[in-house]
């Protein structure tokens, strides 16, 4: 199979998995209905299925691929979930909030998943990587770019339509990386319009899953080089949390 193909499949396969998961939980709505609802930022009632249905879908499509990248997604998508849950209304936002309540004794749900989601990184960079240091770095692009994707999650359709876009460049690598850009692309692709109509909300869970599967696809798809750059990108965008969120809010507003 040529790479074009192996891209295709991989984001056609991403999208299908994805839609088929939110009809299916649609359908099942464990617990109940009422869990699966929340009101947005407008107040509005929108829906939590394309959440862990992209997850699902961007894990199982990065795990075809590799493995060890499959895994991070996964676990990114499970704190996400967690924070979705255990953190609905946790008024602190951002590492510093959560840092500093771990000092004062207090382990918020965001902070079980600022440690998760570092360590799933940490442990996928180190396998996908062969030199010590490419494998920190690695890891800090996957753990980043997870919270990235979470950061501008403040808006519909935000945090789905910032992986198409940063993905997109990945298509262009040869060998795993355009290959796992197109798989994460596909589940964004897949929950964009409903995100982006009001009636869904990826929530933490898809954010991070997501964005999970965005860092994989560029730690397979760079060298050191890049590496360097994604990474000071990404603790960068962490430093100036506010301000990227601040920033998503204002794009596309009337």
């Amino acid at each position: 199979m040529s790479e074009r193909a192996s891209r295709t499949t991989a984001f056609g396969l991403s999208a299908a998995l994805t839609r088929a998961a939110v009809t299916a939980l649609r359908a099942k709505a464990p617990g109940g209905r009422d869990r699966w609802e929340r009101k947005n930022y407008a107040g509005r009632t929108v829906e939590l299925y394309a959440g862990p249905a992209a997850a699902l879908a961007a894990a199982a499509g990065a795990g075809r691929i590799s493995p060890a990248a499959g895994a991070a997604v996964a676990v990114a998508g499970m704190c996400g979930a967690y924070d979705d849950v255990a953190g609905a209304d946790e008024p602190r936002r951002g590492f510093r909030a959560h840092l500093g309540a771990l000092r004062d004794g207090e382990v918020t749900s965001g902070a079980v998943k600022l440690f998760g989601i570092s360590a799933a990184g940490l442990v996928a960079g180190a396998v996908l990587k062969e030199r010590p240091l490419d494998k920190l770095l690695a890891g800090v692009v996957i753990a980043g770019a997870a919270h990235f994707v979470n950061l501008v999650d403040v808006r519909p359709g935000r945090a789905a339509a910032a992986v198409l876009a940063l993905g997109a460049p990945g298509l262009l690598r040869s060998g795993h990386g355009g290959a796992l850009a197109a798989g994460a692309m596909g589940a964004a692709a897949a929950v964009l319009p409903d995100d982006l109509g009001e009636r869904a909300m990826i929530g933490d869970t898809g954010a991070h899953a997501l964005g999970a599967a965005l860092g994989a696809a560029v730690v397979a798809g760079n060298g050191r080089a890049g590496l360097v750059a994604h990474a000071a990108a990404v603790v960068a965008a962490a430093v100036y949390g506010d301000r990227v969120s601040e920033v998503a809010r204002g794009v596309g507003a009337p």
